[in-house]
């Protein structure tokens, strides 16, 4: 189909964008976050009203993350930002894209990502293996090793795995075997999945840039749209967000949910 279709070229330029560095869901760039108490710190000296302590979110992934051809503040990632900002919902979200990496390469510098220990972990990983031909074993083996790394080196990490298609013209045997690699990973490790990023977005012209493979500002917003629906619910059911609710919130035991005009914050 069309839309599996294009998430195949998708990055196929990828190789030729060069690393970018992460940056913060503002665009800015860099991993580190603020010492408590330090300027810009979710910490306060105001020990009668504390802000509540700011969670951290690792989005690991390739062009598609990284947001290549357009403004940082762009891509998905920072489209959520601003989406946790308009709740004030006390999560900073870390843009951790790389151009052109395939799964093994975002295993090599996992460790380097889960220094600042997430809280939670994207992992938008594995297009490129299959543009490349990589046997789907290989990166069903990387996934899963990112999944348990990330779990032994920060207990309590939740994490949400990305799924991705390859072209047609691979053939069905391996457009087939490649496909069935998210779920099975989400399934067997226990992950939230989100079943296809570029639903939506693939193949359709007017949401891609001119290279046809990566999507437009538009286009990244429906992607926004795509993340959201799994990476919500999680943030406003999980411990962080319980801790931050209003005492009366929590006693009903009814935790907040994002509504419609929520959802309007990221297509803006």
């Amino acid at each position: 189909m069309i839309a599996v279709a294009a998430a195949v070229v998708l990055l196929g330029g990828c190789a030729r964008g060069g690393e970018k560095p992460a940056r913060g869901g503002d665009g800015s760039r860099g991993l580190a976050v603020a010492a408590p108490g330090s300027a810009g710190s979710a910490e306060t000296s105001d020990t009668r009203h504390p802000a509540p302590q700011t969670h951290l979110i690792v989005f690991l992934g390739t062009s598609l993350t990284a947001g290549l051809g357009l403004d940082p503040g762009q891509a998905y990632p920072a489209l959520i930002q601003r989406r946790l900002d308009s709740l004030h919902w006390p999560w900073r979200a870390v843009n951790a894209g790389v151009s052109g990496e395939t799964s093994a390469g975002a295993l090599s510098r996992l460790n380097w990502v889960l220094a600042e220990r997430p809280a939670l972990l994207v992992v938008e990983t594995g297009a490129n293996d299959g543009l490349r031909g990589v046997d789907p074993d290989s990166t069903r083996a990387n996934l899963e090793a990112i999944v348990r790394r990330a779990r032994t080196d920060v207990p309590g990490i939740r994490i949400v795995l990305a799924g991705m298609a390859v072209p047609t013209n691979l053939g069905p045997r391996y457009e087939d075997a490649f496909r069935r690699i998210f779920p099975e990973v989400a399934a067997r490790e226990h992950v939230a999945l989100i079943p296809f990023l570029l639903q939506g977005v693939g193949g359709v012209d007017s949401l891609n840039q001119a290279d046809g493979i990566h999507p437009t500002a538009a286009g990244e917003r429906i992607v926004a749209e795509n993340v959201w629906r799994v990476l919500g619910p999680m943030l406003d059911e999980g411990p962080a967000m319980q801790r931050h609710q209003a005492p009366d919130a929590a006693r009903r035991g009814r935790p907040r949910v994002a509504g419609r005009a929520d959802a309007e914050e990221v297509r803006r």
